[in-house]
């Protein structure tokens, strides 16, 4: 029975070093093939290809495939190539603009390498060229701001690098950052976990709801919203003078007006400020629409659920088909 295309791409979702070293070594070996027969660099290619697949985060994977394309001569698939790291690396305009009106055959190699440098993919790595620069690390957070992490595999990387923020002590950052990540991205489950365990140490347990309750919302077989709230009953268990409540729904539709605030690109043309009112709103289904067809899936999102949250007939329907839409992106 052929597996489900949704199934496939959960499992996508993460690199897989083991994966991307197999396929990597399956490229290089028919890479060295080529030498005495040309027909090997196809399957080298396809090797390479699935290399990157399984691991974006491993160098070497871009590489092999950068250097097969340079002995194909496919100047166009070197672009390509190149196009889709920055796609990973949150399409910095710096980056992009290196790719205009460049020779691939003489400059390609370079760009990519000048990149993998600057930029490592390795959170670790990262983390260690920018970690002992104050300067580094503010320009970090400022980027962050104007990146477009909406790309699955740049929302991850992004998320490990917000990690070795928040555990060197930046919390304050990492919770600023964080929301601008998953209003960008919101079926990244694993983050609304960090976020909302980040919240609960901190004794901000309404905060840590709503981030629960998006993480399990975006991913229901994910239990973490229902297990905090089994804490927070054993925690309290009548003994606290005031039990903690689940957020009214004021509260929850305020955090997710605030969510879809920030995931408007500034590229829109759209006010910043504007967030669509769904109380008197006759055709909010039509602005949900809207938005949808501009490919601004996230925003469509936030404002799906606060119309589920406000209770409007038909909008959690509406929400399923939204991160449905999001997670096959």
């Amino acid at each position: 029975m052929t597996e489900p295309t949704k199934d496939i791409a959960a499992k996508l979702q993460h690199p897989r070093r083991s994966l991307g070293n197999r396929h990597r070594s399956q490229a290089e070996k028919f890479l060295s093939l080529s030498e005495t027969d040309s027909s090997n660099l196809l399957w080298a290619e396809q090797s390479a290809r699935q290399a990157v697949l399984h691991d974006f985060t491993n160098p070497d994977n871009w590489r092999v495939l950068v250097r097969i394309k340079l002995n194909v001569g496919d100047h166009a698939g070197i672009h390509a190539v190149l196009n889709d790291l920055f796609a990973v690396l949150g399409r910095d305009p710096v980056y992009l603009t290196q790719l205009e009106g460049v020779d691939m055959s003489e400059s390609g190699m370079g760009i990519l390498e000048a990149a993998l440098v600057a930029d490592p993919l390795d959170p670790d790595d990262w983390w260690n060229g920018i970690s002992s620069d104050e300067g580094s690390i503010l320009s970090f957070i400022e980027r962050v701001g104007v990146l477009d992490m909406t790309d699955h595999r740049a929302n991850i990387l992004f998320s490990r690098r917000l990690e070795r923020l928040r555990d060197s002590g930046r919390e304050e950052d990492y919770l600023k950052l964080a929301r601008v990540l998953l209003a960008q991205r919101p079926s990244n489950h694993e983050a609304w976990s960090a976020l909302g365990r980040m919240h609960e140490r901190r004794g901000e347990y309404d905060q840590a709801w709503l981030c629960y309750d998006q993480a399990q919302s975006n991913f229901p077989e994910f239990l973490v919203r229902d297990q905090f709230r089994e804490r927070m009953e054993a925690k309290m268990d009548g003994r606290a003078p005031t039990p903690w409540k689940v957020p009214e729904v004021t509260q929850r539709v305020e955090f997710l007006k605030r969510m879809q605030k920030l995931s408007m690109s500034p590229s829109n043309d759209v006010r910043d400020d504007v967030v669509p009112d769904i109380s008197g709103n006759t055709d909010i289904f039509g602005e949900v629409a809207h938005l949808r067809s501009e490919g601004r899936s996230s925003e469509a999102f936030f404002l799906a659920r606060r119309m589920a949250a406000e209770g409007i007939d038909g909008a959690l329907e509406l929400v399923e088909e939204i991160r449905m839409e999001i997670s096959d992106e």
